[in-house]
């Protein structure tokens, strides 16, 4: 896996915490950045564990489905990718209104983890792929780190709408990493 697909990742796994974080820095009473640094870490530290976790129930089941790896990332990136498209057409719902209201540590760490959830599935898809975990996983904390950060303070200025494309970029670029990947395995095999 190349150095740049392993950015990628990281930028595609952190856009729908950016997307919260615009969210929650919009409800904020003018956020500071010790605020967003915070937030920025609690999400941070939360993405990188995950796609961790996921590679290792991943590794445990990769050696009785290889034949197939490329086309299972393929379709669980790519399954991800649309969930993050659709997710970032939806309009948000009340509940969801009322749960970016919630600062504390325990509330950002919920939504740290909601957004984290397809790190973790990427984390079995990278299993199949003997990639680089520790260095994938740092990546994705890395990029959460600044892209919460910059969402919590950039939120009142941007809004929602920034955050909701910013979620649909996340998407593509998931699907993108998929194709490449089948692409990659598919041509290396003729």
């Amino acid at each position: 896996m190349s150095p740049f697909s392993i950015l990628l990742i990281g930028i595609a796994m952190s856009t729908d915490a950016f997307a919260a974080a615009v969210g929650k820095g919009a409800a904020m009473q003018r956020p500071r950045f010790p605020q967003a640094l915070r937030a920025g870490l609690i999400f941070g530290a939360i993405e990188a564990i995950t796609p961790v976790i996921g590679w290792l129930l991943g590794h445990a089941a990769a050696r009785y489905i290889t034949a197939w790896d490329h086309w299972i990332a393929f379709g669980v990136l790519g399954l991800l990718g649309l969930h993050m498209i659709w997710n970032g057409f939806r309009p948000d719902s009340d509940d969801d209104g009322q749960a970016i209201r919630h600062h504390g540590f325990w509330g950002l760490a919920a939504t740290g983890l909601g957004t984290s959830i397809d790190a973790m599935a990427v984390g079995v898809s990278l299993a199949f792929l003997d990639a680089p975990i520790a260095v994938v996983a740092a990546v994705i904390g890395l990029c959460t780190l600044v892209m919460v950060t910059t969402g919590i303070m950039l939120g009142r200025v941007l809004g929602a709408l920034a955050g909701k494309r910013a979620e649909i970029l996340g998407g593509v670029i998931m699907i993108a990493i998929g194709s490449v990947i089948l692409h990659e395995h598919l041509s290396g095999a003729a």
